[in-house]
């Protein structure tokens, strides 16, 4: 079943309360600065200044469960449910700054899960198309997302190992699990040009976030970037 969650429009994005966060979101900004120019004997990442800003504003603490709203902006990955984290935002950081999106862009998401990912993309890019295998993670991030003001989101429940072919193809794509390989349907669906990041390997052992660039005529470079630990993509069947 493949269903589709509509957002209601709310035009402001600032909440009264998110500037008490905002120092602690400076404090987490520095921490990723810091990560990014330690390499740890891969080759150094700096993340850009514009990807810094969105980290900087993007409201995290609005994305994890209450439970956890006190850790929200610590550098580590926090439970959300059925299973599934919110990432690091050092490695939230990372991969945005890897795809290179700009504003007229479009860029699917697989793997929705609380919905903080799409929001930072939503900064960058035009479209946000946002896919999740689990239910009520899929309506809560879309709710969550629509009352945030990210209007340029748009969330669906299914399967992302089969991508979005309605909207494709995809100036950039992002995989928010790991892979056991890269999904064939999702090379398909990345734009001649387009960035692709993934991470690739078995749960629940150390992955390799690979990046994935197709040429314009259609060739496709792998570059490993560093090894990461994320929940295994499921699906795929």
């Amino acid at each position: 079943m493949i269903m589709e969650f509509l957002k209601p429009h709310v035009a402001d994005k600032n909440h009264g309360d998110e500037d008490n966060h905002e120092m602690s979101r400076r404090l987490m900004v520095e921490e990723i600065r810091a990560m990014a120019r330690e390499a740890g004997g891969y080759t150094p990442r700096p993340i850009s200044e514009k990807v810094l800003s969105i980290m900087a504003k993007v409201p995290r603490h609005r994305f994890v469960p209450q439970e956890e709203s006190s850790c929200a902006y610590y550098n580590h990955p926090l439970p959300i449910g059925h299973g599934q984290t919110i990432s690091q935002p050092y490695i939230v950081a990372l991969m945005t700054e890897l795809l290179v999106l700009g504003k007229e862009d479009s860029v699917l998401e697989v793997g929705t899960g609380s919905g903080y990912q799409a929001a930072v993309l939503a900064e960058m890019a035009g479209k946000v198309y946002s896919m999740e295998i689990v239910e009520p993670l899929a309506a809560r991030a879309a709710n969550l997302l629509g009352e945030l003001g990210y209007a340029n989101v748009q969330v669906k429940f299914g399967d992302g190992n089969r991508g979005w072919p309605e909207h494709a193809p995809f100036d950039g794509i992002i995989v928010t699990a790991a892979a056991d390989h890269v999904p064939q349907p999702l090379l398909d669906q990345l734009k001649p040009g387009g960035r692709m990041v993934i991470p690739v390997g078995s749960w629940p052992y150390v992955q390799e976030l690979i990046l994935i660039t197709k040429t314009r005529d259609g060739m496709l470079h792998q570059e490993n970037v560093l090894p990461v630990s994320f929940v295994p993509l499921t699906g795929g069947h």
